[in-house]
């Protein structure tokens, strides 16, 4: 019934100019606008292997209370590491064990980090 090969996920921003900057420039994702759809901002993060994610305008956003982005990562230290110093900041949620750096150690290891308008992502290392 549904192509999973085309499937792909969405979530919002109130400004995609400043999101296309966080996700392209500071965490180095390939950005650009939605072909036939650059006239309503929308762009798309791609993921690889012709997946990606829709990320569309709204301007009375309100972030979702769960994470709308996992990205597998090698190595969840450097990672962490690079995206500090990149100036993300990591997120702590109380009961999860999370380290210093924000690494929860658990399988799989995660640290959370939001985006400029609260939408929460993460690094996750599968072992």
């Amino acid at each position: 019934m549904f192509d999973g090969n085309r499937a792909f996920g969405s979530f919002a921003v109130p400004d995609t100019d400043r999101a296309g900057e966080f996700y392209g420039d500071t965490l180095g994702l390939p950005v650009g606008p939605v072909e036939g759809m650059e006239e309503y901002g929308m762009l798309r993060i791609d993921l690889g292997e012709g997946r990606g994610i829709l990320v569309y305008p709204k301007p009375d956003h309100e972030p979702a209370g769960f994470t709308v982005l996992n990205l597998p990562v090698d190595d969840i230290d450097s990672t962490v590491d690079e995206l500090v110093r990149r100036g993300v900041r990591m997120l702590r949620y109380e009961g999860l064990g999370q380290d210093e750096r924000g690494i929860s150690r658990g399988e799989p290891a995660v640290a959370w980090f939001a985006d400029p308008f609260g939408n929460v992502c993460s690094v996750i290392q599968e072992a």
